[in-house]
């Protein structure tokens, strides 16, 4: 069998030559869509193509066909599902920028961006000062990010509070931050309709709800009229944290998920 194979597989240094170019052109590929919802759509493809496979040397004939047809119309879809993605990844080969090297941030970074947004934070709650900050986690949010104003600063306490200040251009909407820097302020995100949100919750808190339930990302709130901090993470909403709890909970959303009974211990409902 060894030697059929062998064989079979004699490529020549053309070919070799020829594979390792797609093998690269697919890697830079994912590096340029990891940080959009893309990711996800392409992983089930994946899964997809693995189960018609599986499927078809099982003899799984009816379950083949049925795959198969997804997977028909699943491609004729893809430029459609993809448009936004094929475009910003034209628009980088344009620029010359499709083959830099992506940055990646260690754990320590993340952790002293941390403690510089809570510092922010607190101070924003005890002036009653409205704020909505998204931290992007392992789903990029980069179709959000293209609503507001591309920043793309090393996120320090300072640049919250200004960003945030009343009567400035960019206090109304969302922050993100991905990893120890701030992407972009005055984002519009999408809104929550869950039914087990509160009505009196205003636009903000029902903004961080919606980004959370279409995405991995923690968002973190602070009322314009109370002043309370909340927190919303896999469309749970957790209301008034303090300076320790929401260290707390942050410290161990950076390593790992948090525990289910922390996460059920400082979540009610009250007032805005």
């Amino acid at each position: 069998m060894l030697d059929k194979l062998k064989e079979l597989w004699q490529p020549s240094p053309v070919v070799i030559v020829d594979i390792a170019i797609v093998l690269y052109l697919l890697y830079r590929l994912y590096i340029l869509i990891r940080g959009t919802r893309a990711v996800q759509l392409l992983k089930g493809l994946v899964i997809l193509v693995f189960v018609n496979l599986l499927s078809q040397f099982i003899g799984l004939t009816v379950t083949n066909w049925l795959v198969e047809q997804i997977l028909t119309v699943g491609i004729v879809a893809l430029p459609i599902i993809f448009y936004p993605e094929l475009r910003r990844a034209l628009e980088h080969l344009g620029r010359g920028s499709f083959f830099t090297k992506p940055t990646f941030l260690s754990g320590d970074e993340r952790i002293q961006a941390a403690d510089e947004l809570i510092m922010a934070l607190v101070q924003l709650a005890d002036r009653r000062i409205g704020a909505l900050v998204i931290w992007e986690q392992e789903t990029g949010l980069k179709d959000w990010s293209e609503t507001g104003v591309n920043i793309d600063a090393v996120l320090t306490s300072e640049l919250i509070l200004n960003i945030f200040e009343p009567n400035t251009p960019l206090h109304d909407g969302a922050v993100i931050l991905r990893g120890d820097r701030v992407r972009a302020a005055s984002c519009y995100l999408p809104l929550s309709d869950s039914p087990e949100l509160k009505v009196g919750l205003g636009t903000r808190h029902r903004a961080g709800v919606g980004i959370t339930e279409q995405s991995d990302a923690i968002a973190i709130i602070v009322s314009e009229e109370t002043g309370a901090i909340s927190l919303a993470h896999e469309g749970k909403l957790t209301r008034y944290l303090d300076e320790k709890s929401l260290r707390d909970w942050m410290e161990n959303n950076l390593h790992r998920r948090p525990p289910d009974n922390l996460f059920r211990r400082m979540q009610f409902n009250g007032k805005d």
